[in-house]
């Protein structure tokens, strides 16, 4: 006979948990939409929202958030069935720790009620817009930093001001309500894995804006804050067992948990409308006049070393970061990676000890808890590569230095792009220009390194510099022809010294 279910997690139900699970002391009713969150995932569930969790146990206040996802309506249908209560479990070597969240008020669904999501941004409880929508969402050209006018999602919107439905038409068009209304406007801040993501967004709201109206471009400009922000916490998709491991440490039935590491990290210009935002730094965020030191340690560092060990492990048949740097010659590549292609062209930071950061992250990664898959890490890579890899392939050759543990990085993502893996599998290649990536590599013929070429002329990933360089086309298309020849095992082996017996 089948043991009858636990009860789901709700308002009602809270006070049952176990008491292995940490419950919010604040009176939630309290809580007004003060910040609406675009692109709810599980990122900021485990990140932005903790920081503000953490702000209302210890002081009160009335900062509630709303969520709004953008594409799909699962993270709706989990969570509004519990009154939008979900639970994060911190997972490290010394165990999981379970706390349940309340600070999320709403969730809306962007292709359902696009109208709803715009009213919520135009009214005046709103006071700041946070973002994840990855790099894909902003609807940009990743290697220019402009908006594309032609993205479909862009044209659509500028045909549609009252019902937009991307982040950038969105924010356009509830300014220019909150404008024509007299409304002040509310603080952007990104959280998105993008250098000077402020900056970024803040360009690409203005140029949507303009071509709508130059005069609420030019007040976009003047009066609308885009701090730049770097964030940082480990959150791998729900894998198969989270929900029965959930369930098991507080007794509840819960659709909607989160699984992250101990470490977390949020960097912030200090610019807010009027000053106003949640005391932050009071768990744990750093303000800063200067972002930017900060995020081109991690993006080159942790998220370059990410995706290097995602293609790279994918193709060598690891599913999980922690597979990859369990491998002891994976483990030699990423600490090369680091020590002689990524930190000696990053400046020095003052108040962080770059070597001491990869040890960290090396420690991270090898955190058995945490169980990240290559497949999920690879997604998106030509959004990805300009800023994690490429960056610091541009920096090695101004200074004339090789680029060995970048280069097979790179050829890892053009081999896993090509969409069969190394035993003539099929590899679900999600990317904005998988189409365009294969069409490329079908009309390139069969040698290596007219593949590679051909994949390096693509401007929208490569820009139009590194086709010409002799150096990066070289480097790259020789580590290509090795992983195409020896497999990612041999090749990773081969360049960090380790033999491996003949074929």
């Amino acid at each position: 006979m089948d043991q009858p279910s636990a009860p789901r997690l709700s308002l009602t139900t809270m006070d049952s948990a176990r008491s292995g699970a940490v419950r919010f002391g604040y009176d939630r009713s309290r809580l007004r939409p003060r910040i609406v969150h675009l692109g709810l995932g599980a990122f900021f569930r485990a990140h932005g929202a903790l920081f503000t969790e953490d702000v209302l146990a210890e002081g009160g206040g009335d900062w509630g958030i709303v969520g709004a996802s953008l594409k799909r309506p699962e993270q709706r249908n989990r969570l509004l069935p519990q009154n939008c209560l979900y639970t994060a479990v911190e997972t490290g070597p010394a165990g999981q720790q379970a706390r349940l969240v309340g600070c999320l008020l709403d969730v809306l669904v962007g292709p359902e009620s696009p109208g709803a999501i715009l009213e919520l941004l135009s009214g005046p409880d709103t006071e700041i817009v946070t973002l994840t929508v990855t790099e894909k969402g902003y609807c940009h050209d990743p290697a220019s930093g402009q908006l594309n006018a032609d993205h479909p999602d862009i044209r659509r919107d500028l045909a549609n001001p009252d019902a937009p439905q991307s982040a950038v038409g969105l924010l356009a068009g509830a300014l220019a309500r909150r404008r024509a209304a007299g409304l002040q406007p509310f603080t952007v801040a990104t959280c998105d894995n993008l250098p000077r993501n402020g900056a970024l967004l803040a360009r690409l709201v203005g140029d949507f804006a303009a071509l709508r109206d130059d005069a609420l471009a030019s007040w976009i400009e003047s009066y609308v804050p885009f701090p730049n922000g770097m964030v940082d916490r480990i959150v791998p998709a729900e894998a198969p067992g989270d929900l029965d491991q959930v369930e098991k440490l507080i007794g509840l039935l819960d659709a909607a948990p989160v699984m992250h590491e101990p470490f977390r990290q949020w960097v912030l210009e200090d610019r807010f409308v009027n000053d106003v935002r949640p005391s932050w730094q009071r768990a744990g965020a750093q303000f800063v006049s200067d972002v930017a030191p900060f995020e081109h340690a991690k993006l080159r560092m942790l998220n370059g070393s990410h995706s290097a060990l995602a293609y790279l492990g994918y193709l060598a048949g690891h599913e999980t970061i922690v597979d990859v740097v369990s491998d002891e010659t994976f483990r030699k590549y990423i600490k090369r990676f680091w020590s002689e292609d990524v930190i000696p062209v990053l400046p020095a930071l003052r108040g962080m000890d770059l070597d001491r950061y990869a040890d960290q992250l090396l420690a991270r990664y090898s955190n058995p808890a945490i169980r990240h898959r290559t497949w999920q890490i690879a997604m998106d890579g030509s959004q990805k590569l300009p800023q994690r890899l490429l960056s610091s392939i541009r920096d090695n050759l101004r200074r004339n230095r090789p680029f060995p543990y970048l280069a097979l990085a790179v050829a890892g993502w053009m081999r896993y792009v090509t969409g069969v893996d190394e035993k003539g599998g099929v590899i679900d290649v999600r990317d904005p220009l998988a189409r365009l990536l294969r069409e490329r590599i079908e009309a390139a013929g069969d040698t290596a390194a007219d593949q590679a070429r051909a994949l390096i002329s693509v401007e929208a990933v490569f820009g139009d510099d590194l086709k010409d360089s002799a150096e990066f086309v070289t480097a790259v298309t020789n580590s290509y022809g090795r992983l195409i020849r020896d497999g990612a095992q041999r090749a990773v082996a081969g360049l960090v010294g380790d033999y491996i017996g003949p074929h």
